[in-house]
């Protein structure tokens, strides 16, 4: 049995991973921004455990985790929670570009460093569920796909760090997604939306727990998931 910690677990791709790994007995904790959320995700996930820390605020994720019970050992920290918010450069704010950073990048640095200890005890494993815009940017992506690029940079420098310690490093580069976020997008873009067009968060969550369970001695780097068409 194998204890887990994930953010993002209220929707998408992080719904579908958390129902995986409870489904086949493993422990997971997973982060809610607020008590709400963590009740509603504890009513969700039956036998879940729930931490309270919000990614929007990643310079307050240290205060919030030392006042909770956190996992002794951990097996693995999935990066799957963010936001999107697309606007062409011109017209991109500050807050716009502050917001998008902290959540998908910054916060998941933090998150990271913090349990950092659990995870080397563990010899675990730091799953980022990164995006196809990860590896290129398209007109009005910019901010989104900055964090994305940075994530990028966080997990490949992390990976050089911790190789010795035996924390792996996955990064994961799925192509839309039928997820709320990718409503969102669609509607943004002026777009009709049909998620039979797009990637099952079920099959990207297959994707991540396949990375996680390659044998000690092997180590998946960076995939891409894309929709067959």
């Amino acid at each position: 049995m194998a204890t887990h910690l994930i953010t993002g677990a209220g929707s998408g791709i992080g719904s579908a991973v958390s129902r995986r790994l409870l489904d086949r007995g493993d422990t997971l904790w997973v982060l809610a921004r607020n008590a709400g959320r963590a009740k509603e995700l504890a009513e969700r996930f039956p036998g879940a455990r729930t931490v309270v820390g919000d990614l929007a605020e990643p310079a307050r994720l240290s205060w919030a985790l030392e006042k909770q019970e956190q996992p002794e050992t951990l097996d693995s920290l999935l990066h799957i929670g963010g936001v999107a918010e697309l606007s062409p450069v011109a017209e991109s704010t500050p807050a716009l570009w502050n917001a998008t950073l902290a959540a998908n990048l910054v916060a998941p640095a933090e998150l990271t460093r913090l349990l950092l200890p659990q995870l080397r005890q563990s010899r675990g494993h730091v799953v980022f569920v990164n995006s196809g815009a990860g590896l290129r940017a398209n007109p009005e992506w910019g901010a989104y796909a900055a964090s994305k690029h940075g994530l990028k940079a966080l997990a490949d420098s992390l990976r050089a760090e911790e190789t010795s310690a035996g924390v792996r490093v996955t990064s994961v580069y799925p192509g839309r997604t039928a997820t709320p976020m990718q409503e969102k997008i669609h509607r943004y873009e002026g777009r009709s939306y049909d998620p039979e067009q797009w990637l099952a968060p079920a099959d990207v969550a297959h994707t991540v727990v396949c990375a996680l369970d390659l044998p000690r001695g092997a180590e998946v780097t960076d995939l891409q998931v894309r929709p067959k068409s």
